[in-house]
């Protein structure tokens, strides 16, 4: 999986920061194949320059092709060094987008986050209720949430209940894989939690109930879930 490697010309993203843990800040890029006349990149590879040495390392990534492939670069784990936030949004309808975190300490990488990891570990169960609500339970902390969608539009109401508001037929929804994963420092202590985002659909992808919101903290070793809500729209 990994290799030492010659930067390839198509730098798509960049970022400089002590990520081996020596001290001397190193160079940090995303390289790729650009797709001609598109924004489309394919080969995604993080590539690090230890900036001591000179001499670089890369990481393949498992899923390496998308959009606006980006970086950032801050401490996770507590441990005073640099992490590698990546992130690759799919393109797709669902928006979803491609994730991980790499720790490089000593120049060795180890991803600490990996988005396809965190997809099979955060299920959830959604189902239309009677009287204009819908059920979320989160599987991984067995949290339950209910929606209320009484403000919708009245079509998109009777198409589901009757005049007495209960449910014409059975209408199971569905949250989709993660869909963004955002670094940011709650408690300003310079170490960072992860926050993601997944949206919570109804009958079809593009039938918005909310979302999803999960805060990871590191802690023995993993990120852990600290914190969980579902936050929606105003009609």
């Amino acid at each position: 999986m990994y290799n030492y490697y010659r930067v390839d010309p198509s730098v798509v993203s960049f970022a400089k920061g002590d990520v081996t843990g020596d001290k001397v800040p190193d160079n940090v890029y995303l390289t790729g194949t650009k797709t001609p006349d598109s924004p489309f990149i394919q080969n995604i590879t993080l590539v690090v320059q230890d900036g001591r040495t000179g001499a670089y390392k890369s990481v393949d990534l498992s899923d390496n092709a998308g959009y606006n492939p980006t970086l950032f670069l801050g401490d996770f784990t507590g441990n005073g060094v640099d992490d590698i936030l990546i992130r690759i949004d799919s393109g797709g309808s669902g928006a979803f987008t491609y994730d991980y975190v790499f720790s490089f300490v000593n120049n060795n990488p180890q991803m600490i986050f990996d988005f396809n990891v965190y997809n099979e570990q955060f299920q959830y169960d959604v189902n239309f209720q009677n009287n204009c609500k819908v059920k979320v339970v989160s599987r991984i902390n067995n949290l339950t949430y209910l929606i209320d969608i009484s403000l919708r539009d009245p079509e998109y109401l009777t198409e589901i209940y009757d005049a007495n508001g209960k449910l014409k037929s059975p209408i199971e929804g569905f949250v989709n894989p993660l869909s963004g994963l955002y670094p940011l420092d709650f408690d300003s202590n310079g170490v960072y939690e992860l926050m993601a985002y997944q949206k919570i659909a109804g009958r079809y992808n593009a039938d918005a109930l909310g979302y999803v919101v999960n805060t990871l903290a590191w802690k023995e070793n993993r990120f852990n879930l600290q914190n969980q809500n579902v936050a929606i729209s105003g009609y």
